[in-house]
């Protein structure tokens, strides 16, 4: 693939493509320009990657070409193993740069920018799934603070013994969705709740969604479609609670989606987050219908988070936590909950392009 010389010529387009957009960065008309200063930089950022990942690679094979000609003109034995030990080093290298510009090539998610809106939700289990959910949003808010990103509390309900009934979190950032999509589904718990007296290990469960967040361009919501009622709210939120009507339900009427808020003490700041949630929801509901037809032409063979199944399992008693899809298994749980997991969002998005890469070479 990367001997073809149609291919080489590309990979040469791409590199004029990046040292133009690095020069039109320069410029003053563009960096007055907000909205084309973020689409170039967006594109110089992904240019970066693929250019540089395919500079390296030409400097390896530039390498290798060296190390061969020494290794076969040498004479000493000695001199001439450890010219194969460097040819060896470099071919492991070589393969692993040629994966990583085959990822790089491979077409993006146009929604991998975005900041997202994460939904937890408290599934069969009782109060102890409500806990659960709790400790959830906490490893998310964690591995948000790790990153860097900015979290924004949409909307919350509170479980009865602590936790979330329901919690939807803003979190805003570089590639946020691109690290957390493939969290969405079913998250299992299996450990011996506080109230059971007999030491018996219980399972519960929680449901994560990840939904891209929605700008206007994406989903227009037309005044028609919706319905707005404001009711009083119930719950912690200071004085103003049930005293006057500032929570909101958001409904839009050709799906049936609703979305309510009520966290905030002012009706307009709740009808702006439930407008925004429901955005959000609807672009979800739309990636979801263009899946189902994807998947219905072209009989996909990867699956990305499909929410109706058990993807991962914390289990207390053992100390583990399991993600079922890669049947990847760590111990340590204590630090996944506090937002350690690094390394299982990486083994998941590797393992997920790794599949993309084969139905692309089948393509």
């Amino acid at each position: 693939m990367f001997d073809d010389q149609a291919f080489i010529d590309k990979m040469g387009a791409l590199e004029r493509r990046f040292q133009e957009v690095s020069d039109l960065l320069t410029q003053a008309d563009v960096l007055a320009k907000r909205a084309e200063l973020t689409k170039l930089s967006r594109e110089h950022s992904e240019l970066m990657k693929l250019v540089s990942a395919w500079q390296d690679y030409s400097r390896l094979r530039d390498e290798i070409a060296q190390a061969k000609a020494m290794f076969e003109s040498e004479t000493d034995v000695e001199m001439r193993e450890m010219a194969r030990d460097e040819l060896r080093a470099l071919d492991e290298r070589l393969a692993a740069k040629e994966q990583e510009v085959k990822f790089l090539l491979l077409p993006k998610d146009p929604n991998d920018a975005k900041n997202i809106l994460l939904e937890l939700r408290a599934g069969t289990g009782g109060d102890e799934a409500a806990l659960f959910a709790g400790d959830l949003y906490r490893m998310y808010m964690r591995y948000a603070e790790r990153q860097g990103w900015k979290t924004e509390i949409m909307s919350t309900s509170e479980g009865a013994s602590g936790g979330f009934k329901e919690a939807v979190v803003l979190i805003s950032g570089k590639e946020v969705y691109s690290k957390l999509k493939y969290e969405s589904g079913v998250h299992r718990v299996q450990r011996v709740p506080a109230t059971e007296s007999q030491g018996r290990v219980h399972t519960s469960a929680a449901t994560v969604v990840v939904l891209p967040e929605a700008e206007e361009v994406d989903v227009k919501l037309e005044d028609k479609d919706l319905r707005i009622d404001v009711f009083r709210s119930s719950g912690p939120g200071g004085q103003s609670v049930n005293t006057t009507d500032s929570a909101v339900r958001a409904t839009h009427i050709p799906t049936g989606v609703v979305v309510i808020c009520q966290d905030e003490k002012s009706q307009h700041k709740n009808k702006a987050k439930a407008l925004r949630v429901l955005r959000a929801r609807l672009l979800d509901l739309e990636m979801a219908k263009q899946e189902a037809d994807e998947r219905d032409q072209r009989r996909a063979l990867v699956k990305s988070g499909d929410r109706s199944e058990k993807i991962r399992t914390y289990n207390f008693p053992q100390d583990r936590v399991t993600d079922h899809r890669i049947n990847l298994t760590r111990h340590n749980l204590p630090a996944v909950l506090d937002g350690d997991l690094g390394d299982m969002i990486d083994a998941l998005r590797t393992h997920y392009q790794t599949e993309a890469l084969k139905q692309h070479a089948m393509a």
